[in-house]
């Protein structure tokens, strides 16, 4: 009976392995797409518990949009998807008018992407987020 448990949890991470990097591939071409038509900026909020979000502009020199996609999930299955509505928009200044349409975890994706896009435009480097694994660990070993 171990055995067949041992078997069923190997093949589950072996699909989540498989299907995460079928993402990842997915993800990356997309961004090559993105990035043949201009400068593409990117933000991303992370949810615990919910769905995370990752946000990608193409812009131009003048920082127009070109083109606007999300991939949004709690699964390996999510899948980059085309983000109406912003299309022609000048990057640099969206505001709260034009975030009516999107979910807030969405909003707050847009809005670390023109984060970053100040940071590098400044000559700045972006700072590697901490995951929440990272977050727990770093905390008990600080109490210690």
């Amino acid at each position: 009976m171990l055995i067949y448990v041992m078997i069923l949890i190997g093949c589950s991470w072996l699909m989540q392995s498989v299907f995460g990097f079928l993402q990842i591939r997915h993800f990356n071409r997309k961004y090559a797409d993105m990035r043949k038509l201009g400068r593409v900026a990117i933000g991303r909020k992370t949810g615990l518990f919910k769905a995370g979000t990752v946000v990608m502009f193409a812009i131009d020199r003048q920082n127009n949009i070109l083109q606007a996609s999300k991939m949004q999930g709690v699964t390996v299955l999510s899948r980059v998807r085309p983000l109406k509505g912003f299309e022609g928009k000048h990057f640099l200044r969206l505001g709260e008018d034009d975030f009516h349409k999107v979910n807030k975890l969405t909003k707050l994706a847009i809005q670390d992407a023109l984060e970053s896009y100040h940071i590098i435009a400044k000559g700045g480097e972006l700072k590697v987020k901490k995951s929440w694994m990272d977050q727990l660990f770093s905390k008990k070993i600080k109490t210690r």
